[in-house]
């Protein structure tokens, strides 16, 4: 999903002085419970005619949602982040050189009475000092109890608080589309703003990180609400607010509570998170991939790469493997791989289930402890050569490497599945080691059937589907 995104903490004041903004005293009421309505017609209007009338139906739901009584009991435990660091010069002629504050805002909810706090970990990145503000105008000094910069979560220790009111966790995985959520948080330093919309979307993948999940609303969310709840209708939590879409209104996105459930009490307990790792680089299954590599349908999550000496490959897992569960859960998309994955602690075991061939295969795997990737291999010189796949629309050469993709014509098949510095490694599970290898298996492939590619990208494997033209 290729969505430009912004972070929803609010900077609201720069090098070199800061001014407060003014805090907004009033608390927007809007809420949650249904109102009682019958829907029955009065016997005089029955009366009035025998014949049915169009469009006369029940309503779906029988009034409103009472969003201010909503408002009214969760708001005590929603809470106004402040942060500030200093800023310097850097000596080299930009700015005074002298040192100057500056202060961003954001949003968070008290999760138990001892005064701990969720919140975006990007919201309180770099801060020298935090300061928290309750709905009934207390302030606290806060401390960072624990954070995990890959799902954007962070946790605060309010110093000498106790007996504060707490919110209740919901469950995200019940969250329907379509249903009614309630925004609250500090946007722009207008604190408690009610905001009120509707899932839109669940599932949501932005390319903000490995765990990407995030529910999508369109209930308003703004610079500042980062870290903030989304409640559901019974007031419950049910996301944290993060990002919007910088290109559009009404396109917000939330953290799933479930995913915050799921290291709560890891960070609370170590201030940090331990994550398992399988040891594979899996890839999308479309679904003229899904028939080149024999299966039914595009499901699961295609192993292109194993690591070597990894759990997988201690295992027995390979490179074209297609995981279709784990322990039970099952893998619809690749993206959920990372994040069922990530669910279970570092020397567990867990089984996972996978097509082979088109045969059914179970694995019992122990997890490693997940790790900062690496930065990739820079991609050896390249040799010249002429020669070329025109049927496919690239043009080939050789180095160190192998097979060298060097050019990808527009319009071509390849056009948006291969790139240039791609090193082709098989085509349909035989291995090649010369350009001219390339072309003669291309040319005696015939047109309309796919092609299986396998190709190694920034030193990660990768399966390819192309159809012969």
């Amino acid at each position: 999903m290729d969505l430009r995104l912004e972070r929803t903490r609010a900077v609201v004041a720069a090098f070199p002085r800061v001014v407060a903004p003014a805090v907004i005293a009033a608390v927007l009421a809007l809420g949650c419970q249904h109102a009682s309505v019958d829907g029955s017609h009065s016997a005089a209007a029955a009366a009035s005619t025998d014949a049915p009338r169009p469009f006369a139906t029940p309503p779906v739901l029988a009034g409103t949602p009472d969003v201010a009584t909503l408002a009214a009991k969760v708001n005590p435990s929603v809470v106004n982040i402040t942060t500030t660091h200093e800023a310097r010069g850097d000596g080299r002629g930009f700015g005074t050189g002298r040192a100057g504050r500056q202060t961003a805002l954001g949003s968070g909810f008290l999760v138990d009475g001892l005064g701990h706090v969720v919140t975006n970990a990007h919201v309180i990145e770099g801060a020298d000092k935090v300061r928290v503000r309750l709905a009934d105008e207390r302030e606290f000094d806060a401390t960072v109890k624990g954070r995990d910069e890959r799902l954007d979560v962070a946790v605060l220790e309010l110093e000498a608080a106790k007996d504060l009111p707490y919110a209740s966790l919901g469950s995200s995985n019940k969250l329907r589309v379509g249903e009614y959520v309630v925004a609250i948080g500090n946007p722009f330093g207008l604190g408690h703003t009610v905001t009120m919309g509707i899932v839109s979307a669940k599932g949501r993948v932005i390319g903000a990180g490995p765990y990407d999940d995030f529910i999508q609303t369109d209930a308003s969310i703004n610079p500042g609400n980062s870290g903030g709840p989304l409640f559901d209708l019974h007031g419950q939590v049910v996301g944290i607010n993060t990002a919007i879409s910088a290109q559009g209104k009404g396109i917000g996105f939330a953290i799933p509570v479930d995913a915050l459930k799921d290291v709560l009490p890891q960070l609370l307990r170590t201030g940090h998170v331990e994550r398992g790792r399988l040891g594979v680089i899996a890839q999308p299954l479309d679904a003229e991939l899904a028939r080149a590599l024999g299966f039914d349908r595009a499901h699961g999550a295609l192993v292109g790469d194993v690591e070597k000496g990894g759990p997988a490959e201690r295992a027995g897992i390979r490179s074209g493997d297609l995981i279709v569960s784990v322990d039970g859960t099952a893998i619809e998309h690749s993206e959920e791989l990372p994040r069922v994955v990530a669910r279970h602690a570092p020397g567990s075991h867990v089984k996972l289930d996978v097509l082979r061939e088109k045969k059914s295969m179970s694995f019992d795997i122990v997890l490693a402890q997940l790790k900062d990737p690496g930065a990739a291999p820079a991609a050896a010189p390249q040799r010249e050569d002429t020669t070329s796949s025109s049927r496919l629309g690239i043009r080939l050469g050789e180095s160190d490497e192998g097979v060298v993709v060097e050019q990808v014509a527009p319009g071509s098949v390849a056009e948006g599945k291969l790139r240039p510095g791609d090193v082709l490694i098989e085509i349909n599970r035989q291995p090649v080691a010369h350009a001219s290898e390339v072309a003669s298996r291309v040319a005696a492939t015939p047109a309309g059937q796919a092609l299986l590619l396998k190709v190694a990208r920034e030193g990660i494997a990768l399966f390819v589907a192309l159809e012969r033209r």
